[in-house]
């Protein structure tokens, strides 16, 4: 992978979005009744997921479920047909 992994994850979750493999999990989130719901779900149960990691100070731990709230709020952005370019540009405002 480049050094920007977040753009290379972005783009496949922007592919599994138009062509919907049946074994894709990304694909399962576009394609399920809940959708939206499903993923802000999952972005609850992570962040906790994250918190508790922190508290017990495992840093594994920690980068795998950082991991995890990135993918689902890259899958939340392209269900809401934003871009990474719309989080960068909200950050730099904030620099």
């Amino acid at each position: 992978m480049s050094d920007d992994v977040i753009d290379e994850v972005f783009a496949v979750i922007e592919d599994r979005k138009e062509t919907l493999p049946e074994d894709s999990y990304t694909a399962s989130l576009f394609t399920h009744e809940k959708g939206e719901n499903a993923v802000l779900e999952k972005l609850g149960e992570e962040t906790t997921e994250l918190i508790l990691a922190a508290k017990d100070d495992d840093r594994d731990e920690l980068a795998h479920e950082a991991a995890d709230i990135v993918y689902h709020m890259l899958v939340l952005l392209a269900m809401k047909d934003m871009d990474v370019s719309d989080l960068r540009a909200e950050l730099a405002e904030r620099r």
